[in-house]
Parts: C-alpha cells; sequence; structure tokens
C-alpha cells in the first residue's frame, strides 16, 4: 500500500497526543501540556496516511507517519543552556529556526522511505525560511545517528538531551 503525505492542522493535536504517548510513553497529560503550548507550527507539520489508489482523503486513513514541527525556543526546551552558554544562545536566538518537535513513524514503516519523504516534503521551505532546524533527542532514542547522517551537529547537551542543528541552505 502507498502513503501520502497532509499538512496538518491543529485538528492533529489530539492525533500527535496519541502517538507521543503510545511511542515514547510519556505522560498523557504532560503531553497534552507541550501540545498546547510549545508552539506547534501546524502548517510545517506532516502527517503520513496508508491510501488506496482514487482515495485520496486523509480522514478515514491509517497514519504511518507524524513529523511535529514547533516554533518554540531553545531556551524553552533547555533552560539550562541560559547558565551554561549564554553567548551561545544569544548567537542561535539571533538567526531564523524551527524546531523538530516530533518525528514518529510507525514501527513497520521504519528503514522505508517514509521519513525521507516526510522531511523533504517541507524541506524546500525550510531551505528559503529558516537558517537552521533545531533537534532535541532523548538520550534513549535511537535517532541520534538518523539526524547526523543528514548533517545535523550537536550543539549542546543536558542532562535529558543532546541538542543537534540541521543547517539549511537560504
Amino acid at each position: 500500500m502507498k502513503y501520502t503525505l497532509h499538512r496538518m492542522s491543529s485538528a492533529d493535536a489530539p492525533l500527535t497526543v496519541d502517538w507521543m504517548v503510545r511511542q515514547y510513553g510519556f505522560d498523557r497529560d504532560e503531553v497534552e501540556w507541550w501540545v498546547s503550548n510549545l508552539h506547534f507550527n501546524w502548517a510545517m507539520s506532516v502527517k503520513a496516511v496508508l491510501s488506496e489508489e482514487g482515495d485520496e482523503q486523509a480522514d478515514n486513513q491509517t497514519v504511518v507517519g507524524l513529523l511535529n514541527m514547533s516554533d518554540y525556543r531553545i531556551e524553552e526546551e533547555t533552560p539550562q543552556i541560559k547558565t551554561d552558554a549564554p553567548e551561545l544562545l544569544a548567537q542561535l536566538d539571533a538567526r531564523r529556526y524551527i524546531a523538530v518537535f516530533s518525528f514518529i513513524v510507525a514501527e513497520e514503516y521504519r528503514g522505508t522511505r517514509l521519513n525521507y519523504d516526510m522531511l523533504m516534503s517541507i524541506m524546500p521551505e525550510l531551505k528559503a525560511n529558516y537558517d537552521f532546524v533545531f533537534i532535541p533527542v532523548l538520550y534513549r532514542l535511537k535517532t541520534h545517528q538518523y539526524w547526523q547522517r543528514w548533517g545535523a551537529t550537536e550543539f549542546y547537551r543536558d542532562s535529558e538531551c543532546v541538542y543537534y542543528k540541521l543547517e539549511t541552505s537560504r
């Protein structure tokens, strides 16, 4: 079965919460707070749904991937950076960036083109509008090498995450 990519809207907030709770094991109330308060950029977020040929409606489809983007600031993710590296934070905050809040692909689609297709579907807009993509990755997640293969470089770490930036060419 093939999948189609669709831009998300705030109506996809419950879907995002469900996926994050199920895939990452986060507390539902905490995730609901994040989704409500951390400046999701729904217009730049993407969902992948399975589709039958000729049936392109996303409403009744099985979702197999979410790429949630956010406009939250680095210091909202890691307040510790204000103490540890204020000059670095000032340099980064002087640039235009967007954050990858969550990138989840259904297990049966991991290792396929799906994650690539989802990211590439917004890459022209990322390159045109942002200096870099901010990517916080919890230590326990397996996506560190994934982002490094894309060219993301570490710029900071705290007790919970490694923080990467993926430069875009504007």
